[in-house]
């Protein structure tokens, strides 16, 4: 079975002005469900993830994230891990719902850009594990949408704001035709109060954001090209300085979800189609709370060493 990996990034949405302070999950909760880490062979790889969301919340927005990446999985080693650069530049679709008399809006963004490796470990007896380190470089667009007065317009992006650096460490499964991974990531916030730029930003003043974690769990099996399984993910943010005057009123969120996936292998690629439904959330609201996720997945091999080698042969040949 093909192990591959996925990152990239998320989306929260924030209408209308609030005394409270909320952050926004950087790495998208449930981004690396459906995927195995472990030593890819020599080549380059695509993956890209679409899904798209709405919560059960009255007026809450249709959300959609796309995350198209590309592997390169060099055939270098350092301490026996394969060494694998990865690059990611996801974007964030929303189509609001919003109440009568207020209108609605349709709006697309670029996300912060990924870029980082992975270092993977092939351990024996088809066990594999990985450390992904990486950025999402503060260079994507904040967006900005109406609010219900049709005046103060907040970011959809407020995450956007600060560089993140993250890392992950995974350990999979795949023997026997199963899939079982468990990733657990950490988003570190370089700067906890960003400012956005221009004249925006300046009104805005400095953003709350929080450190957060992530854990992704995926079982599936594989029955010939078919596969089946479980996934489940979920995130939290970590606790912030409330003697801060900037997190004073901040609220913490975090949510767990799940659901079923299929995977159907058609040779030249591989896709997935899962969905998923929150079961647990705290002070989630708007965009993810309670929410039912569709996913649909594409992973290809774009170039690989072995396919390379096994060219066949012209039968004639000039001199």
């Amino acid at each position: 079975m093909m192990k591959n990996w996925l990152a990239a990034g998320a989306v929260a949405l924030t209408v209308g002005m609030s005394t409270t302070v909320q952050a926004a999950p950087v790495t998208q909760p449930g981004e690396q469900v459906g995927l195995a880490y472990g030593p890819l062979p020599e080549g380059v790889y695509a993956i890209n993830t679409f899904s798209t969301g709405r919560g059960d919340a009255r007026n809450a927005p249709d959300v959609g994230v796309n995350v198209p990446i590309l592997v390169w999985s060099t055939g270098f080693k350092v301490l026996g891990a394969t060494i694998m650069p990865v690059i990611a530049v996801p974007s964030v679709f929303v189509n609001t719902n919003n109440p009568a008399g207020v209108r609605n809006q349709e709006a697309s963004y670029f996300y912060n850009p990924f870029i980082g490796n992975i270092f993977a470990w092939d351990l024996g007896n088809k066990i594999s594990t990985a450390y992904l380190v990486g950025a999402y470089i503060g260079v994507g667009d904040r967006g900005s949408i109406l609010g219900t007065n049709g005046l103060a317009a907040t970011p959809v992006l407020p995450q956007l704001a600060s560089t993140s650096i993250r890392n992950t460490g995974a350990i999979s499964y795949t023997g026997d035709g199963y899939n079982l991974t468990a990733a657990l990531t950490h988003i570190l916030v370089v700067d906890d109060a960003a400012r956005f730029g221009g004249q925006v930003g300046s009104a805005l003043g400095p953003i709350a954001n929080a450190d957060t974690l992530y854990l992704d769990l995926t079982a599936t099996k594989t029955f010939g090209k078919f596969e089946i399984g479980a996934v489940a993910y979920g995130f939290t943010d970590l606790p912030v300085n409330r003697n801060r005057a900037l997190y004073a009123n901040y609220r913490r969120d975090g949510t767990f979800a799940a659901g079923g996936l299929v995977g159907y292998d058609f040779g030249v690629f591989k896709a997935q189609v899962f969905v998923t439904r929150t079961v647990a959330d705290a002070n989630v609201g708007g965009a993810f709370s309670n929410e039912t996720r569709g996913w649909f997945r594409i992973i290809a091999p774009l170039y690989t060493a072995q396919a390379a080698a096994a060219a066949p042969v012209p039968l004639m040949r000039k001199y």
